[in-house]
């Protein structure tokens, strides 16, 4: 069964400002780097995704391809290679916390049906429609 990881998005307000910074080095893989390896990232290459918060809300994720530990001793780091596709998810509030954390598939939500997107429905119209339990 695959299994998630969740992480904020800090520095980046909206979906597309992580794509804008993400631009210039987009022949190279798109890898996260992180401090702590997890130890479930077999479960994580079988299938699992990234989830990324954006200022208080899960709007997207991308699969993870690949874990590995790069260096050693005190210097060593995790890189999480990540997919180019970034796909859209149903906003779903989330609190901070930090580094990164596991998301098992129940608690994962659900991807946006194609052709909508933040464009088209503002964040803090979505984020006003979830406080009052109309989305």
């Amino acid at each position: 069964m695959p299994l998630h990881l969740i992480k904020l998005c800090v520095g980046c307000d909206s979906v597309e400002e992580l794509l804008a910074w993400r631009r210039p080095s987009a022949g190279e893989a798109w890898k996260l780097r992180t401090r702590q390896t997890p130890r479930r990232s077999v479960e994580l290459v079988a299938g699992g995704s990234l989830y990324r918060v954006f200022k208080g809300f899960i709007l997207s994720r991308q699969r993870i391809l690949a874990v590995e530990t790069v260096g050693e001793g005190p210097a060593a780091r995790c890189e999480v290679t990540l997919d180019e596709t970034l796909v859209l998810t149903m906003p779903t509030p989330r609190r901070p916390f930090q580094g990164w954390r596991y998301l098992a598939p129940p608690d994962a939500p659900a991807d946006l049906p194609r052709g909508l997107g933040e464009a088209q429905i503002p964040l803090e119209l979505t984020r006003r429609l979830r406080e009052i339990g109309a989305w």
